[in-house]
């Protein structure tokens, strides 16, 4: 019997105990939910996205904590939307590079602005492409063993048409214009020659057009200016396709020629500067480089005084170094002789020559060319 009583008590006291511990744990909570009232019970989802969120948690990174079934019910505009690449450029198609800079049309011919000029041709190239002397190949410039260059080479792309520089006759279409005979070893190339149907105080003047890839013209054949005589090539002594454009006075031979850069219409707006080079008692100086400078831009064009052989100086202007084709503006000429670098200012006119004079260790001077009797 005392046994019996033992186990009753024992049964009450636990039962007291866990009432006593459930009232416990009902004080603890912050406050008491009424019985059958499960809406404000906190939901698994709601403690973990409290528990994991910061504030600046982005979309993305609600998916990963309610799981994928929830993603249905963020609005739309909270999905992100892939930035552009910034460093991802469109460039326009590319257009076809300019084959020369950029030229004004010429004075029309003859253009003489004074009694002593005779710009009576146009140029044998269309304004279209590249049609004015490579500084590299003047007038009075030497090449191929110094072999003295007797008119100016322009350079232009094979199959170019060429064109009559003035109105004249066809004297000469094919080899040989230097040996004479149909010479295919001539160092021309294939060649025409036009006399022309004006002259210059009573002298005839010709024109010669070579290395020419083909002739169009026959001889005998009347050309108009602008009319086509061949194409641009590479035949007889040559590095590459071009033009050689040469002017001869008086007599059609290879020992009559002046500079065509003289004889040629300058761009309007544009002039042309020759000078005397000589050293300091006077005497011609040759093969001496020189460099002139414009102030507005700082461009750069070069030219070199005459070889001693094969040219000819203007009459008036007893020049041996000529640089066509500048713009109108001041400009800085530059010589280094004797270890001395020289340097003068000189103003290019449109549609004129401009002068000046260098005498060796005396430097520059500008004036007018050589007075003679006209």
């Amino acid at each position: 019997m005392v046994k019996h009583l033992f186990w009753k008590i024992l049964a009450r006291t636990c039962l007291s105990s866990i009432l006593l511990l459930l009232a416990a744990c009902r004080g603890a909570g912050s406050q008491a939910t009424p019985a059958g009232d499960i809406s404000r019970l906190p939901t698994a989802t709601a403690s973990i996205t409290q528990a994991t969120l910061p504030p600046t948690s982005t979309p993305t990174a609600v998916f990963v904590a309610i799981g994928i079934e929830h993603a249905d019910v963020l609005p739309t505009s909270a999905v992100p939307t892939p930035a552009q690449d910034p460093l991802r450029f469109v460039f326009p198609t590319p257009a076809k590079p300019p084959v020369s800079a950029w030229r004004p049309p010429l004075y029309p011919v003859p253009w003489a602005p004074t009694i002593y000029d005779h710009f009576y041709f146009a140029r044998p190239i269309a304004a279209d492409e590249i049609n004015w002397p490579s500084q590299n190949y003047r007038y009075g410039g030497e090449f191929f063993e110094d072999v003295v260059h007797t008119g100016v080479d322009i350079p232009a792309p094979q199959g170019t048409p060429v064109l009559a520089a003035g109105a004249g006759k066809v004297v000469w279409a094919g080899y040989g214009v230097y040996r004479g005979g149909n010479d295919p070893t001539d160092p021309y190339g294939l060649a025409v020659t036009i006399r022309h149907d004006f002259g210059y105080q009573s002298q005839p003047l010709y024109t010669i057009y070579g290395h020419l890839d083909q002739v169009d013209v026959a001889v005998g054949q009347h050309l108009e200016p602008g009319d086509r005589l061949g194409l641009v090539g590479e035949t007889g002594r040559v590095t590459g396709p071009h033009l050689h454009f040469e002017l001869r006075v008086g007599t059609n031979d290879f020992y009559s020629t002046r500079n065509p850069e003289l004889w040629v219409a300058p761009p309007q707006g544009w002039g042309i500067l020759a000078g005397r080079v000589m050293d300091s008692n006077g005497q011609l100086v040759t093969r001496l480089p020189l460099i002139i400078t414009s102030l507005a831009n700082g461009q750069n064009w070069f030219g070199r005084s005459y070889g001693p052989e094969s040219v000819n100086s203007d009459p008036y202007y007893q020049e041996n170094l000529v640089i066509g084709d500048l713009p109108a503006g001041t400009y800085n000429l530059r010589v280094a002789y004797a270890g001395v670098y020289h340097t003068q200012e000189i103003e290019i006119e449109a549609g004129l020559v401009s002068y000046f004079y260098f005498y060796g260790k005396g430097g520059f001077e500008l004036g007018p060319p050589p007075q003679i009797t006209p």
